[in-house]
């Protein structure tokens, strides 16, 4: 549902404004009293009293996007959860251009800027940040051929691809103030990750990136190398109009929270778990499966995925984990197919070909589903990882270290709970209590990690970008 943007707020009509002394005094009242002075920003109180909060963002995978026609990205995450800690509606502002989120901050457009947004001296100027809530450093980007490209000064004769407006603009030109001997070429409003898979593609040889876009990049692009930093520790804050000091505070107080209850964590681990996790042969033989392999089983995987209530990415994902797409591979504990299943389960499930793909596919994600009902008192993820924990290990097992989270007063419908506990039963001390005895806890911990980078891989193909740029209205409390 799309709706126009805040109305601002007016300013004070020049032919009623009182004389210079008593407009400071009238100032001076309302910064003593707590409020925020008139002017054409968001503040607080306007906020609160009509019940909605404009968030001014950018259409990428880091910020925000449309995953099965569903708002998702990690700034946006962090702005729903900013609108429910005030209760209030999230309007989404997309900036149509990088340069256009101060401006359109500056005129009323927006109450606060999220996007991944870095706290530097020249922005400064113009803004108000918040307290930094991710640490990032600037890298170099290269191919894996240039892995010989690692400082600043290895960039000397070299042309550096960025977008133009960005910190990494301003950190090359102080570089090359410094003395380092390298170009830089400015492009209107390229994302990152573009000049990324440019890299990949050996269109351009370096660019720059934020560690966190970085690091997750390799991912999808796993011919670049993230080579060295040139530039200290920074800060991403969201960005309000510096007469916004209220709203300022209550950002502030907001990030503190989220960090400490854990809520800030669990965002970032959406999208960000696991980044410093690279393996490129396996990564880049997954791509190439992806394209050779992946095909001949996607529409079964969709229909059975369907069928089931899951992302059919998802599905793959594990596919891919199972069997890597081999419809005749075999364990040496005696599972079989593309999800790998194991006699006894196959038979539960009526499977007369246990090698037939088409049959080991629909009775693996059956058998999926089976596992996911069973665990109706976890929610979202953590029923998601026990279910694939337990398709994995055996539910017995699962059972087992749910049971030692209870003992150990830990919450055993958190993933985060089992990833202790599992790992516990393969010590004499723990299994030789343990219904189910000894297990290699470790391995399902792993099984799911790797099925949830695979996810990502996947996802990220499936994103879709808004073309517009009207807001978009949310609720702020979405259904579960």
């Amino acid at each position: 549902m799309s709706l126009p943007a805040a109305q601002r707020m007016n300013h004070l009509s020049p032919d009623r404004a009182p004389p210079f002394f008593c407009r400071f005094i009238f100032i001076l009242a309302l910064f003593l009293a707590g409020c925020e002075a008139p002017g054409n920003h968001a503040t607080l109180e306007n906020i609160l009293a009509k019940g909605e909060i404009t968030v001014i963002t950018r259409n990428n995978s880091h910020c925000y996007y449309l995953y099965r026609d569903q708002a998702m990205g990690f700034e946006y995450d962090l702005a729903r959860a900013f609108a429910d800690y005030l209760d209030v509606n999230l309007e989404v502002k997309i900036a149509e251009k990088w340069e256009g989120m101060i401006p359109a901050l500056k005129n009323g457009s927006g109450a606060f800027i999220a996007a991944s947004f870095t706290n530097t001296p020249r922005r400064q100027q113009q803004v108000a940040f918040s307290k930094g809530y991710l640490t990032i450093q600037q890298h170099i980007i290269v191919h894996r051929k240039n892995q010989n490209l690692k400082t600043a000064a290895d960039l000397a004769g070299k042309t550096i691809h960025v977008r133009r407006g960005t910190s990494y603009q301003e950190r090359l030109e102080q570089l090359i103030a410094e003395g380092y001997d390298f170009k830089v070429e400015l492009h209107d409003d390229i994302p990152t990750e573009e000049f990324i898979q440019q890299v990949e593609e050996e269109k351009i040889d370096v660019t720059i990136a934020d560690s966190n876009i970085a690091l997750r990049s390799r991912r999808y692009y796993p011919k670049i190398v993230v080579s060295g930093a040139i530039g200290p520790d920074e800060q991403l804050g969201w960005a309000v109009h510096p007469n916004s000091t209220r709203l300022l505070n209550k950002i502030n107080s907001f990030f503190k929270e989220i960090k400490e209850n854990g809520t800030f964590q669990r965002i970032y681990n959406r999208y960000y778990a696991n980044v410093d996790d690279f393996d490129f042969v396996d990564l880049r033989t997954f791509h190439r499966r992806l394209k050779t392999r992946l095909p001949r089983y996607r529409p079964v995987i969709k229909e059975a995925a369907q069928k089931h209530g899951f992302d059919w990415r998802m599905i793959a994902a594990q596919m891919y984990q199972e069997s890597q797409f081999d419809p005749g591979a075999r364990s040496h504990s005696g599972a079989y197919g593309l999800m790998q299943l194991t006699r006894s389960t196959a038979n539960s499930l009526g499977v007369q070909n246990i090698l037939a793909s088409r049959q080991n596919i629909h009775a693996g994600v059956q058998h999926l589903r089976n596992m996911y009902d069973l665990f109706d008192k976890a929610a979202g993820s953590d029923r998601l990882f026990m279910a694939l924990a337990a398709y994995n290990i055996g539910l017995g097992h699962i059972q087992d270290a749910r049971k030692l989270a209870l003992q150990m007063k830990l919450d055993p419908d958190k993933w985060s709970a089992l990833t202790k506990t599992l790992p516990l039963l393969s010590y004499q001390k723990y299994y030789q209590k343990a219904e189910y005895g000894y297990c290699r806890g470790t391995e399902p911990i792993e099984y799911v990690k790797q099925i949830m980078i695979y996810y990502d891989i996947l996802r990220h193909q499936g994103i879709e970008y808004r073309t517009d740029t009207a807001p978009l209205l949310l609720p702020a409390h979405p259904a579960a």
